[in-house]
């Protein structure tokens, strides 16, 4: 499942737990991932607030922000690899009503290798993500027909 990370200085967003939300949604768009719990529970993003002086560029700036996905390997192509960098940097800019902070957004795509994270107490390889998926996703189907 997927893992965002925002990181600012303190006061950049004025609602972080909106922020995290829509982050989360559009990527499970881009993925394409099935609209099931075990997505919908699992693909998160956390927004962490810097001191002020935490952060700087080589001139003393500390208005940048940093964005790190961690998806499993594979799950981007490099055209939802584009799609991603290229949303969440509207998203970020939209979110702090600054336009100009488009330019200062670094997205950086990180790839786990298969068994390089764990959910529920198991390192996942993709095949036995791919696996659970399916069998939720046949559960689900199974309730709706008992319906």
């Amino acid at each position: 499942m997927p893992m965002i990370d925002v990181y600012a200085t303190s006061g950049t967003f004025p609602d972080k737990h909106q922020l995290a939300r829509d982050l989360a949604a559009a990527l499970m768009a881009i993925e394409e991932v099935p609209d099931i719990p075990m997505f919908r529970q699992n693909t998160a993003a956390f927004v962490h607030e810097l001191p002020a002086g935490d952060l700087s560029n080589v001139d003393g700036a500390s208005n940048h922000v940093r964005v790190q996905v961690l998806t499993n390997a594979g799950a981007l192509d490099r055209d939802k690899q584009l799609a991603v960098v290229r949303r969440f940097t509207g998203m970020i800019a939209d979110a702090a009503a600054d336009p100009a902070l488009a330019d200062r957004t670094w997205v950086l795509l990180t790839e786990a290798v298969p068994g390089g994270w764990g959910l529920a107490g198991h390192a996942h390889t993709n095949d036995e993500l791919v696996a659970a998926a399916r069998q939720q996703i046949a559960e689900l189907q199974a309730a709706a027909g008992d319906r």
